[in-house]
Order: structure tokens, then C-alpha cells, then sequence
């Protein structure tokens, strides 16, 4: 139980139940059962579906990887590899089974393709995260669909606010993800794995993230909280002191990503607030 619940990573389980709780909610105004059954099925079991095949199937990369080992990853013994595979898959099963039943094709489309991503992630013979830029395309899906997903399901008016703050999400996730690969340039070289940070280099991931947090404030401007636009300054400032990190220097980046953990409940705590006034103005 203790390798499960550090390989779900649950420092990160708030930033996929979130976004589902928050959309469920916000369209609905509801804490029915299934707002509770989705939420905790993308806060615990999607998580650990997510990482636990990562932990699995990167633990020769991980072993070279100086950040692996607490909270930004576990390196599981091999022999606990088979057990948390089944533990992931099989901890999914009756969550994806009952919320299957509530939501219309076009719902359960989007589920599948939620699931699906999680695993393209890692998983031999798909790998996304070896595949430069898809790496941060599917990494992005994993933190997005959990709220297109609660949109969908409860037949959402797709306005386009709404669109902006989902592509605004996105670019956010694409972001994230990338400066997130800058701190393992050198160990993914070292252990063979492409990412969009080896492909392009310390500086130019750096800078693709930070441009990428630009525009994810500059597309919130276009919403019904356009003042929610500051919430990419933090990002910002976060990334700026590495935009002159080298490959030989990427490790430095650590730093960086630390804060960006803890800034997320920062960040998650405004939106919460802007959500608030959202639904007091009669716009959610």
C-alpha cells in the first residue's frame, strides 16, 4: 500500500480531480454521487493508473534520475512492478464501469480517450513521452479531459469563454510539461529516451514554456474572468530564471519545478476564488 501511494503521486492527485470537480459543479451546481464517484476516481485511481505504469516502465531511466525516489517519483524493486500494474489497472475498472453508464456517447468518447492517453504515456510500444512534442500534447491531455470530460457528461454549452479557458488549460498543461522535461535532459540522454527537451535543448524548452504561459494568460482575456489572466504571471516568473540554462546546466531547473508543485495550490486556491464570483455574478 505504501509503493501505491507514492507511485500516485499524491502531492499532484488535486490537479485531475479538480478540473473534473470544478466543471461538474459549476454547469450543475450539484454534489450528486456521481460528482463524488468522478472525483474520486480522477483523484486517486486515474493517478495512480497514470503513474504507476510510468514508474514501471521508466525505472531504468528513473535509476539514473537523481529527483526519483520521494515525491516527484518513485523507483519501485522490480519485484513490486507486477503487483502495482495490476493494482492500477484493476483500481479503474469499477469507477470506468459505473461512470460509463452516466454519460452519452460523446462522454464516454471522451473518457476513452482520457484513459487512452494515460497509458500512451508510458506503455511499450506506444511510449508518447519518447515522441518530442506529442510527449507534451498527451501530457497536457492528461490534466484537460478530466474537465472536457465533466463538461461533456453533463451536456455543457460550449461558448467561446469557455473554449478559451480550455485551450488557455491546455497550453498551460503543454507548458508545464515541457519545462518539466528541461530538469531530465541529461539523465533521459543518458538512459536513450527522446523528449521534447532533448530534441530542443535547455533554452529553447525554456522558452517554449514560457511563451506557452503567455499565451495561456493572454487567451483568458477572452473569458468571462478576464482578470484571471494574471494567474500566468507566477508561471512566468517561475520560469524566467532559467531561460539561460544550457543542456550541461539543465539539472538546475529542478528549482524551478519544486515551486511550480506548491504553486499550483497557489494558482488552484485563485481559481477557486474567481469560480466563487463566477457563480455570485450568475455566470458560471
Amino acid at each position: 500500500m505504501k509503493n501505491l501511494f507514492v507511485t500516485s503521486r499524491p502531492v499532484s492527485w488535486v490537479n485531475t480531480a479538480y478540473p473534473f470537480a470544478a466543471a461538474y459543479f459549476l454547469v450543475t451546481g450539484r454534489l450528486d454521487w456521481v460528482f463524488v464517484v468522478g472525483t474520486l476516481f480522477f483523484l486517486i485511481p486515474y493517478n495512480l493508473l497514470m503513474y504507476g505504469i510510468n514508474d514501471v516502465f521508466d525505472y531504468e531511466s528513473d535509476l539514473l534520475n537523481a529527483r526519483k525516489g520521494g515525491v516527484e517519483g518513485a523507483v519501485l524493486d522490480r519485484s513490486h512492478h507486477r503487483f502495482v500494474l495490476w493494482a492500477s489497472v484493476l483500481g479503474t475498472v469499477p469507477f470506468i464501469a459505473v461512470l460509463a453508464t452516466q454519460g452519452g456517447t460523446a462522454a464516454n468518447v471522451v473518457l476513452a480517450i482520457s484513459l487512452f492517453a494515460v497509458v500512451a504515456y508510458s506503455a511499450p510500444g506506444l511510449r508518447f513521452k519518447e515522441r518530442p512534442f506529442l510527449d507534451s500534447i498527451t501530457s497536457s491531455t492528461h490534466f484537460v479531459s478530466p474537465a472536457v470530460y465533466g463538461l461533456v457528461l453533463v451536456q455543457a454549452d460550449f461558448t467561446a469563454g469557455l473554449w478559451a479557458v480550455l485551450v488557455a488549460f491546455f497550453l498551460w498543461g503543454m507548458a508545464s510539461h515541457a519545462f518539466g522535461a528541461v530538469q531530465d535532459i541529461v539523465p533521459d540522454r543518458d538512459g536513450g529516451i527522446a523528449s521534447i527537451g532533448t530534441v530542443l535543448g535547455a533554452r529553447f524548452t525554456v522558452w517554449f514554456a514560457f511563451v506557452a504561459y503567455a499565451c495561456a494568460g493572454l487567451l483568458m482575456l477572452m473569458t468571462a474572468a478576464p482578470f484571471a489572466a494574471v494567474l500566468a504571471v507566477p508561471y512566468l516568473v517561475n520560469v524566467a530564471p532559467s531561460l539561460r540554462l544550457t543542456d550541461a546546466t539543465s539539472a538546475r531547473a529542478n528549482a524551478g519545478w519544486k515551486r511550480f508543485l506548491w504553486l499550483n495550490y497557489l494558482s488552484g486556491f485563485l481559481v477557486t476564488m474567481t469560480f466563487i464570483w463566477l457563480v455570485l455574478q450568475g455566470r458560471p
